[in-house]
């Protein structure tokens, strides 16, 4: 599993019209009400290339972002530099005020076979990292409980991850990301690599646990119909210089199912996010 590292970023400036919006002024650590993660100034160039010049989003507690766009936008370089994994040039990051070193969070990875520690059993995955937890061993083992209900495990999870499928490898990757009951969940295009019956599966599992114990989770998805089904909001971007084309809201109860695709909301939020895509595309 690859290490998650972050670099001190120089403080943003407060963005423009802030004092016109019901926030909380922290000296430069300014967010609004509701906001869990705050961006203010970002930038990042990779040579001579710029993709974020001066990017700003809040994003809500508790709640499922898809991020949606086209190909080089920056989708996965956004949330690697939210999570720390990829330094920024300028900017700012916050969770509820705090760094990213401060936060608990999980990453689930788009190819699990570098994920998952191919020398430890499925469950020793899963248990890894509570080892930097203090909690008491009893703590630690009810956690995985949860979790193995949660997901509705049916594997022997003393398997190692070359007796699995791709999917039970992912599923074991996802649950080592929630074990820490994390204040943000990171998901990079997690069921790419998957059949459709698992990732269908995957899905229904990862709602299910949304529902018991909702977590801010950004999501990056190719796929504008898993986008917009998990998400509560569909972050859509433009080419680079990578700006916010639209956050559109998604409010269809959960568990959502087949039948919520079929849905007039559903096919408004896809279709008005089509456009958009397209749109930026043709640029």
């Amino acid at each position: 599993m690859q290490a998650l590292k972050h670099m001190e970023a120089p403080q943003a400036a407060r963005p423009p019209g802030a004092g016109e919006i019901a926030g909380m002024d922290l000296g430069h650590r300014w967010y609004a009400p509701g906001t869990h993660i705050t961006i203010r100034g970002l930038h990042k160039t990779f040579g001579a290339h710029t993709l974020y010049d001066g990017f700003d989003l809040d994003i809500p507690k508790g709640k499922i972002i898809s991020i949606f766009g086209p190909n080089g936008c920056g989708k996965s370089t956004l949330i690697n530099m939210i999570a720390g994994i990829l330094p920024y040039d300028k900017g700012q990051i916050l969770f509820d005020g705090k760094d990213v070193h401060d936060t608990r969070i999980g990453y689930v990875f788009q190819n699990y076979r570098e994920a998952v520690f191919p020398w430890m059993r499925a469950i020793d995955n899963i248990r890894y990292p509570l080892k930097y937890l203090d909690l008491s061993k009893g703590e630690k083992e009810a956690r995985i409980d949860r979790l193995v209900e949660s997901f509705d495990v049916k594997i022997d999870l003393n398997k190692y991850p070359y007796q699995m499928s791709g999917g039970q490898q992912q599923m074991v990757s996802i649950m080592r990301a929630l074990v820490v009951d994390p204040e943000v969940l990171f998901l990079d295009e997690p069921f790419s690599a998957l059949d459709y019956e698992m990732t269908q599966f995957l899905r229904d599992r990862l709602q299910k646990v949304f529902i018991e114990r909702p977590v801010t989770t950004l999501l990056v998805s190719h796929d504008l119909d898993e986008a917009v089904y998990l998400a509560d909001y569909v972050l859509l971007l433009s080419r680079n210089p990578t700006r916010i084309a639209d956050f559109v809201p998604f409010d269809a109860p959960r568990p959502r199912s087949a039948e919520t695709t079929l849905t007039p909301d559903f096919l408004r939020v896809k279709g008005h996010s089509l456009e958009i895509f397209q749109r930026e595309v043709r640029k």
